[in-house]
């Protein structure tokens, strides 16, 4: 199974990829099956994540889809929490419980958004916009991801602009916050990488997150694959919660 980790997370980087997000909540599903340090698997999830949303975030910059102005509250408010988020040191147990909790919330809001057939935009405040940006990014750094997957989900239902600047926003926003959560890593002295394995792995993401995010800035359709994402997420954080709570697994 090992030897196809490669494949696997090159299927999972272009899945999220297409809708914006990096992958880091598969990755730290996958990675707790084949790593046993904690601390490795929420630091390879972060780098995996970077790989991807770098790439995406250059694509919406060059489409011209990036707006710094609408943008900014949300990354401003979100990179100092992020830090701090990813300096509380919580046990694997727990961790994973409260990152199984937070993706099937996000798994509902993301079924939501591509079920539903009215779309609504409107504009946020700036008290909100930093209200939502710290809320997320504490715990996009408390859960060792960029926080894209729950950032997307609460804007689309929320109504905030159309879905490719949410899938921006959300790129970046996981850009950023990665990047913080690493130096919140870094700083607690918990980042572990085995070099190797994480570049192959990083390639593999990189190359899936490179397409995936070609596709979504070239307007595709991507509402089957937000759906089977959420459907995947969901099951993901099902997963999690089973295995860490009563030891079930699915």
């Amino acid at each position: 199974m090992e030897a196809y980790l490669p494949l696997l997370f090159f299927i999972i980087a272009f899945l999220y990829a297409t809708v914006g997000f990096g992958g880091g909540s598969s990755y730290l599903a996958l990675l707790s099956i084949f790593l046993v340090d904690f601390y490795e698997i929420r630091s390879t999830a972060l780098i995996l994540n970077l790989c991807v949303v770098s790439i995406g975030t250059l694509f919406y910059i060059r489409h011209r889809v990036f707006n710094w102005k609408e943008f900014w509250p949300f990354l401003v408010a979100s990179v100092p929490v992020a830090y701090l988020g990813a300096m509380i040191k919580l046990s694997d147990h727990v961790f994973f419980l409260v990152l199984g909790v937070l993706l099937i919330l996000s798994g509902l809001a993301l079924l939501h958004k591509y079920l539903k057939t009215v779309l609504v935009s409107r504009e946020f405040k700036l008290p909100l916009q930093l209200g939502i940006g710290g809320a997320i990014g504490f715990f996009a750094g408390l859960t060792g991801i960029g926080g894209g997957i729950y950032l997307s989900p609460v804007l689309n239902m929320m109504g905030w602009k159309d879905a490719r600047k949410v899938a921006s926003l959300a790129s970046v926003f996981i850009l950023v916050n990665s990047l913080s959560g690493l130096a919140g890593l870094i700083r607690s002295d918990s980042l572990v990488l085995h070099t190797s394995f994480t570049l192959k792995l990083a390639v593999a993401v990189a190359l899936g997150g490179g397409i995936g995010a070609y596709m979504a800035n070239r307007k595709f359709n991507t509402k089957i694959i937000g759906l089977l994402t959420a459907v995947l997420v969901i099951y993901i954080g099902l997963r999690l919660i089973l295995l860490h709570l009563w030891g079930i697994e699915i």
